[in-house]
């Protein structure tokens, strides 16, 4: 693993060359007292645990040979005062190999883990097929932090009899937790999506099985759990969209360069949580035109503030326009929001979009 690349700026491989300059300048300029060892010493262990081992060594080796020359040029080499700061040398570039071999374990480890964590990703959150029939498709997730590749956003597509229904949610909490609830939420929605006649009892039969799954939980995840979502429905001709929302931000209609948001017409409580006793929200639908794009996102974009604290705008998208395919959009939208927030994020993001192809068999 490239740790620079991962964690931090090109710019901090410098740094410890930096510091072997700065100590050799302040000792060449006081000789008899060595001021710029400390210098020295911070250069080897900074490279220990910023740089690969063959960069420490290196480092480590002009740490002891810039202390070797001014102990020759002064006089000192020989002579007990000049061994014991050879050896003090030779002491902190070893502390610096060991703080890299600590390091580089540590990030082994962690590589482990979230190679585990990518294949547990992966089998709950399969990359949906890049085309069903007149639409073409593309999604992206991204982790708030690099560290966790595993969440509790979802989304997914299924081709049915009805037509191409999909869904985009995000479960309440993080971690292990949500991660299980994302699986009896996808299971379920993959079962019913084939037989449910209508998005209302699709939903019923989702909220069922969270219901079920929330029972055998904790008293806190019963009485707090909750899951926001977007469940839509293609129609067989693909010219219009159905769209049922439980509390989830709006999703996008993208048309050349317009942002058209799909509110709904009356707000709704999140799935699992039916017994409040809220009214059932009823579908409503747009129209899909030939070459628009149907964005669904989680509010891991939609919350994502800027320097001043200002929530991103999907509707930005709209001056970058037109996009031919989906991934197009979500690699803008991504890119977007990367730039908006100008550094780590609060929360994960789950992208979705939908284009309306002109027509064909399902194939670019």
């Amino acid at each position: 693993m490239n740790r620079l690349t991962t964690r931090w700026p090109w710019y901090v491989s410098l740094v410890p060359v930096a510091l072997i300059a700065t100590g050799i300048f302040v000792n060449i300029l006081s000789p008899h007292d060595y001021w710029g060892d400390y210098q020295l010493g911070a250069a080897v262990v900074l490279a220990g645990a910023l740089l690969s081992l063959r960069h420490t060594i290196a480092v480590g080796a002009a740490l002891v040979l810039a202390e070797l020359a001014l102990l020759i040029k002064d006089g000192y080499f020989g002579h007990p005062p000049g061994t014991f700061s050879l050896l003090n040398a030779v002491f902190t570039a070893l502390v610096g190999l060991g703080v890299n071999v600590v390091v580089a374990r540590h990030e082994r480890r962690l590589e482990a883990v979230r190679s585990v964590a990518e294949a547990a990703q992966r089998a709950v959150l399969p990359t949906p097929p890049a085309y069903v029939g007149r639409l073409a498709i593309a999604a992206a997730y991204r982790p708030a932090q690099f560290e966790a590749l595993i969440g509790g956003d979802a989304y997914a597509i299924q081709d049915t009899p009805y037509g191409t229904r999909l869904l985009i949610a995000d479960v309440r909490g993080k971690g292990l937790g949500a991660v299980g609830t994302v699986s009896v939420l996808l299971g379920a929605f993959r079962e019913a999506a084939d037989q449910a006649p209508d998005l209302v009892v699709l939903a019923e039969r989702m909220e069922r099985a969270l219901v079920k799954e929330a029972s055998s939980r904790e008293e806190d995840i019963r009485m707090e759990g909750f899951v926001t979502a977007v469940l839509g429905e293609i129609t067989l001709g693909a010219d219009r969209v159905r769209l049922l929302n439980y509390g989830h931000p709006s999703p996008y209609l993208i048309e050349g360069d317009t942002v058209s948001s799909l509110d709904p017409g009356e707000p709704s409580l999140p799935l699992c949580m039916s017994s409040l006793g809220a009214p059932q929200p009823e579908p409503e639908d747009w129209p899909f035109p030939i070459g628009g794009t149907l964005l669904l996102v989680t509010d891991g974009v939609t919350e994502a503030r800027d320097r001043s604290g200002t929530f991103y705008e999907p509707a930005r998208l709209g001056g970058q326009g037109p996009f031919r395919q989906p991934d197009e959009v979500v690699e803008a939208l991504v890119r977007d929001v990367e730039r908006w927030t100008g550094g780590p994020r609060d929360d994960d993001m789950a992208i979705l979009a939908i284009t309306r192809r002109a027509g064909g068999p399902a194939g670019p």
